[in-house]
């Protein structure tokens, strides 16, 4: 009796198909469950350790746990405030920034600045750029607000 190649063929095809796609399913699931445990390894397993410890002096931590309460600031500088006494606090830059919700290199550049200069490194600096053209109110003398 001989057999019905048609039929092995088209299952064969079906399989190898199957096959195909699972294999691609499974390279790109191995390579993206590398690329996390990568990730992982260098989030988790190596520390990064901020060479800026902070010691705060009393009357320093006194003015920031203040700006942390007003509701009145702007918030980034109730976030910079926040940001310093967790530093103080012995938490690195990654768990500061995980639970403040930024990124680790905001926390680096605010704990490097506090460290150098302290209470007026978190002051708003001058930016570079044109300085804005048009007063909020008024205008030159002789003309209205209108157009």
């Amino acid at each position: 009796m001989r057999p019905n190649w048609e039929c092995y063929t088209a299952v064969g095809v079906q399989i190898l198909v199957v096959f195909r796609i699972n294999m691609a399913t499974y390279t790109s699931l191995s390579l993206s469950a590398l690329s996390a445990t990568v990730m992982l390894r260098r989030m988790v397993g190596m520390p990064r350790v901020s060479p800026f410890q902070i010691k705060l002096s009393a009357e320093e931590r006194k003015v920031l746990e203040r700006r942390t309460r007003r509701y009145t600031l702007p918030y980034f500088e109730v976030l910079r405030a926040k940001m310093i006494l967790l530093a103080a606090d012995g938490q690195s830059n990654n768990e500061i920034a995980a639970y403040l919700g930024i990124g680790r290199d905001v926390v680096s550049l605010w704990r490097k600045r506090f460290f150098q200069e302290r209470l007026p490194g978190l002051e708003e600096r001058p930016r570079p750029g044109r300085p804005p053209v048009f007063p909020p109110r008024g205008g030159r003398a002789g003309q209205s607000h209108r157009l």
